[in-house]
């Protein structure tokens, strides 16, 4: 039983935090979490001092709590009463900082309204149960996402840290564009900062000769660019990264992380934005990759970032248009000339199919337009001939398209919103291959009869659209990507306006 102070002092700090930490004292009688007597208690504490310390070296704000300024208050407490107060203010700042660690200091819809993902927030009684388990450090040590990926980009923080604090990486490459047969002093800035990002090509030459030719193509296929070996517009906006940008790509890698800190699924498609990729991965690692194409740039035609769950495939599907794209695209355009875009299918609202010419399109506007549109089943067909559905609110899914000429460019945002895959056969036949012994054949088949066909997945899959403009592969080595979207530097002006502060040497 506590002392009437104490009981006090915890009823009158009661008052100032939110109701999930009052619920949790009056539900123990007001027993101590921190403040108590005994090895149990001194471990408690000393793990909230680790939590603290370790706010900076994942990337979070260092200027909220001191390790000093807790320790005082812990000193200072010397009444029940006071102790009874400063039990509920630890256990307060216990679960803002272990909340941090684990699952973001931002709320990312309200950064990036674009950013749809649930973030797998804890109860606040989670947080202070397990910490008052048997190895409090151990569970704080746990707290931040203990994947590969996020401990290759703390390590990366770390590195980068150093680096911005020496200055930089140097000076960048001032040509517009560097060709195999060049010579000269951006030539040679060129081959140094190259070898400073780690692709050394063994040689001091002020020629662009074949070593630098191969650094190039190296540096080109890690940054997802065509290997051409000329260092044009989009390989040096790359090179010319300064370390103080990569670093806060990385800090905000590291809280992108935080979001989506659960388990991703044994098999799982991850498709990510900035990188125009989409692949699946088995137990970590990747066994199908392919290039992709995302939404344009347009406000209302970005690919959202969210996770769901892969049920079914539709092969030979029909495109039903979605409404923003009737309304603001077709409607014009069969205003102008009712026989536009004739591949399209007028339909009623009891699914039957109307003749065009028996429409006054003028009459209609965006607001009163009574029909839907569908295209069949084809080849030229918006959806090509395979989409992948993870029925969602955001009607995004991925899908096969006859536009296989945009694959090959190195900035591929052009879609509606949805995901084309360049490969979507043999994405198909990666997802069957668990349920069928020949999925070629299987899928083929299907695709023959030339009538929509729906092939449901045995095995749902988890699927994960991010959006990284940092990110580890296998080795460790980090790769950087463009915040085509402009959302990782809204995110990092939130972090900064938290209180994540760099070392700004821009060089």
């Amino acid at each position: 039983m506590q002392g009437m102070s104490f009981r006090q002092g915890v009823a009158m700090a009661l008052a100032d935090v939110d109701s999930g930490i009052a619920d949790y004292y009056r539900s123990r009688d007001f027993a101590p979490v921190w403040t108590g007597e005994g090895p149990a208690y001194d471990a408690r504490r000393s793990a909230l001092l680790e939590a603290v310390r370790m706010m900076p070296e994942n990337g979070l704000p260092a200027s909220l709590y001191t390790v000093e300024g807790l320790v005082s208050q812990m000193r200072a407490a010397t009444s029940g009463q006071a102790r009874g107060r400063l039990d509920v203010e630890l256990s307060a700042t216990f679960i803002r900082i272990a909340r941090d660690l684990q699952t973001g200091i931002l709320t990312p819809h309200d950064v990036v309204p674009e950013i749809l993902r649930k973030v797998p927030l804890r109860d606040s009684s989670q947080y202070l149960d397990l910490v008052q388990g048997n190895d409090p450090l151990g569970y704080v040590h746990s707290l931040p996402p203990q994947t590969a990926q996020y401990a290759y980009l703390m390590k990366a923080r770390y590195q980068l840290q150093q680096v911005v604090e020496a200055g930089g990486y140097g000076p960048v490459v001032s040509a517009g564009v560097l060709k195999p047969g060049n010579a000269g002093a951006e030539v040679g800035t060129l081959r140094n900062r190259l070898a400073v990002l780690g692709y050394d090509s063994g040689s001091l030459s002020t020629s662009y000769d074949a070593s630098l030719i191969s650094a190039v193509k190296a540096f080109q296929k890690d940054a997802g660019l065509t290997e051409d070996g000329v260092a044009g517009p989009a390989t040096l906006s790359l090179v010319n990264r300064t370390a103080t940008e990569n670093l806060e790509a990385v800090i905000v890698a590291m809280e992108r992380e935080r979001w989506i800190n659960r388990p991703l699924g044994e098999r799982h498609i991850w498709v990510n934005l900035a990188d125009f990729s989409a692949k699946i991965v088995d137990d970590g690692v990747t066994t199908f990759r392919t290039r992709a194409v995302i939404g344009a740039r347009q406000e209302n035609r970005q690919s959202p970032e969210f996770s769901d769950v892969m049920e079914y495939m539709s092969i030979n599907p029909s495109w039903n248009v979605p409404r923003s794209i009737v309304v603001n695209e077709y409607l014009p355009q069969m205003q102008q000339d009712p026989s536009a875009a004739s591949q399209l299918e007028l339909i009623d609202a009891r699914g039957q199919v109307v003749p065009r010419q028996a429409v006054d399109f003028t009459q209609y506007t965006a607001s009163n337009f009574p029909f839907d549109l569908r295209e069949p089943p084809s080849e030229r067909n918006a959806l090509g001939l395979v989409k992948f559905m993870f029925p969602n609110p955001n009607n995004i899914y991925l899908h096969d398209t006859p536009s296989k000429y945009l694959f090959a460019k190195d900035m591929r945002a052009y879609s509606h919103g949805c995901i084309r895959l360049a490969q979507p056969f043999d994405f198909a036949y990666a997802l069957l291959a668990r349920q069928v012994s020949d999925p070629q054949q299987y899928f083929q088949s299907k695709l023959d009869t030339g009538k929509q066909v729906q092939v449901n997945l045995k095995q749902p899959i988890q699927v994960h659209l991010v959006y990284r403009t940092a990110f580890a592969d296998g080795y460790g080595r980090i790769h950087y990507r463009n915040d085509i979207y402009n959302r990782d530097a809204r995110i990092w002006q939130a972090l900064s306006a938290q209180g994540v502060a760099l070392t700004q040497v821009r060089s």
